[in-house]
């Protein structure tokens, strides 16, 4: 929601023949003051650090929009309109969001509470980010950017001494060089019955 306002503010000022609007400016109109009025209200149940985050993510939209026309890196499109019928949804929470893992494998996030988790592994190192996302069929799953020591990673890594060759195709997920071949991991057919 506050990505859309920030987007349409952006776009109406172009239009207009406007400067273009700060961050700062956005945050206190579409936040800060949007929280006051009874249609934005619910802005306060959300963490703040959630809300400045999606101004964040609209900023690299367009750096990487104006980058690519430059030529500084490949072309992309304008910034476009997030759409309500998504049904992928995802919040990132920085480390400033005050966010945590409890000592007993719980997810603690703002204004949430504390979230049982199913780990899949161990983290290496502290993360400093968090992203929660919630599938299409219901399912939510939590992603963590940690750093990691290059060389700790390369001493677990086994030296064998051998190489092959990947070639990733349609039929098959992958075909090594030495005849192995992987099948797709078909994620739409097996969320199929979820979908419907």
């Amino acid at each position: 929601m506050v990505y859309n306002d920030a987007l349409r503010a952006r776009e109406d000022a172009r239009a207009a023949g406007l400067p273009f609007p700060r961050t700062g400016d956005l945050s206190k109109a579409l936040i800060t003051e949007a929280k006051k009025t009874p249609q934005r209200a619910w802005l306060g149940e959300v963490s703040a650090v959630v809300l400045q985050q999606s101004l964040r993510d609209l900023d690299t939209a367009y750096r990487n929009f104006f980058d690519g026309l430059k030529g500084k890196r490949p072309r992309t499109g304008a910034p476009r309109l997030k759409s309500r019928k998504d049904t992928r949804q995802a919040v990132r929470f920085t480390a400033n969001a005050r966010w945590k893992i409890t000592p007993v494998g719980k997810l603690s996030l703002p204004k949430i509470g504390d979230l049982d988790v199913k780990w899949s592994r161990a983290l290496p190192s502290d993360p400093s980010t968090v992203t929660v996302v919630k599938d299409s069929a219901g399912r939510y799953f939590a992603s963590f950017v940690i750093e990691t020591d290059p060389a700790a990673d390369l001493a677990r890594m086994p030296d064998t001494g051998t190489a092959v060759g990947v070639d990733l195709g349609l039929a098959h997920f992958a075909i090594l060089s030495d005849g192995t071949k992987i099948d797709s991991p078909r994620f739409l057919r097996r969320a199929e019955k979820k979908l419907k």
